[in-house]
């Protein structure tokens, strides 16, 4: 372990060392390159270095133990060698997990899809309050949001709206959210006061860049529409609406929030790859058993992950049996305890290599 640690601070030093050269920033792909290769190694670096740092106290406080006389001395060396113990075992443990195989996906942008499931209007609601709680989390992390596509209904929820965002390891912190998201609360359009269940799903699939996903234009077959708003009114005097076809897959993908045809046309070409490069990781974690059981619920879109209980201000993820009182925040982005409780489950099951379902 200690001499991958090795291997991984030299090259981290190395990228500085790059990255501290004026020529580079004449090369802004390669400035990016180096940057994200330097980000991807920083907090194990600084984790390796910590525990150097209480190792060599470790080594000092013994060789002072070893050579004091006083009694009282000796009884507070021993009391902080045993708590540097402690904290470089705990340090180990979380070393080794920052050696497990990462995901190569991780440092991707994203592609967020959310749809309205059962419940009509209800549902639609709460998908508008899901993409609300995601962009304030994005916002909070200054990442980059863009709306690509969208479907409203006349009371203010989506049939389905799909966008984009982009930032520092965007995809590592918002893949466990796809699945199915179960919301228990009394509808706004409900007279009665009656608690109703709906359900919404979220699909976080991995931004592809061109070179990741290529696509043969013969493949394509690209529709040209007018654009249409709630309740199937046209929206638009041009034809500038996009429909795309897959032939091979038969995957089809919708853009019509722009007034430009070539802008439309370009962002369902986003959707389009991401889509397909999320298909071809299903196939390859589908082959690989032991990669699939050691994830904590990360693409399977019909899977029920989570509940939403608003008269108990409550949220509970099923899949590591997570409960928090906190709904009234969370809706409003801070939804940071359930992407480390996540990320830690997953962690822990990989290296134990037991299945948390």
């Amino acid at each position: 372990m200690f001499e991958q640690l090795d291997r991984m601070e030299a090259r981290f030093q190395e990228l500085e060392q790059q990255l501290a050269d004026p020529e580079l920033l004449a090369n802004r792909a390669r400035y990016q390159e180096v940057t994200i290769a330097r980000s991807s190694l920083e907090s194990t670096v600084q984790l390796y270095r910590a525990y150097k740092k209480l190792a060599t106290d470790a080594e000092d406080s013994r060789s002072m133990l070893e050579s004091e006389s006083d009694a009282e001395m000796k009884a507070y060396l021993e009391q902080e060698l045993e708590q540097n113990r402690q904290k470089m075992s705990e340090m180990e443990a979380q070393l080794r997990l920052e050696l497990l195989p990462k995901d190569p996906l991780d440092e991707k942008n994203t592609i967020v899809e959310i749809r309205a499931g059962a419940g009509g209007d209800e549902a639609a609601l709460f998908a508008g309050d899901l993409y609300r709680m995601y962009s304030k989390f994005a916002e909070g992390r200054k990442w980059r949001s863009e709306l690509i596509s969208s479907s409203e209904t006349g009371i203010g929820g989506f049939k389905e709206v799909i966008f984009s965002l982009e930032g520092q390891a965007v995809y590592s912190q918002l893949k466990y959210e796809s699945g199915v998201h179960r919301v228990q609360r009394i509808p706004v359009t409900e007279a009665s006061g009656r608690i109703h269940t709906s359900t919404v799903t979220v699909a976080v699939l991995p931004e592809a860049e061109a070179v990741d996903v290529v696509i043969d234009d013969r493949d394509l077959r690209i529709d040209i529409m007018r654009s249409s708003g709630p309740g199937g009114q046209s929206v638009n005097t041009t034809d500038s609406a996009v429909r795309i076809v897959h032939l091979p897959t038969n995957l089809v993908v919708t853009c019509q929030d722009e007034k430009s045809q070539h802008k439309n046309k370009a962002k369902a070409m986003r959707v389009l790859r991401a889509r397909l490069l999320e298909a071809e990781r299903e196939k390859i974690d589908g082959a690989r058993a032991d990669n699939r059981r050691a994830q904590v619920g990360t693409g399977d879109r019909s899977e029920r992950i989570r509940t939403y209980n608003f008269p108990q201000g409550r949220l509970t993820d099923h899949r590591i049996g997570l409960t928090l009182y906190q709904l009234k925040e969370i809706m409003e982005g801070a939804i940071e305890p359930i992407v480390h409780a996540l990320k830690v489950a997953e962690q822990e099951t990989r290296l134990k290599g037991l299945d948390l379902k």
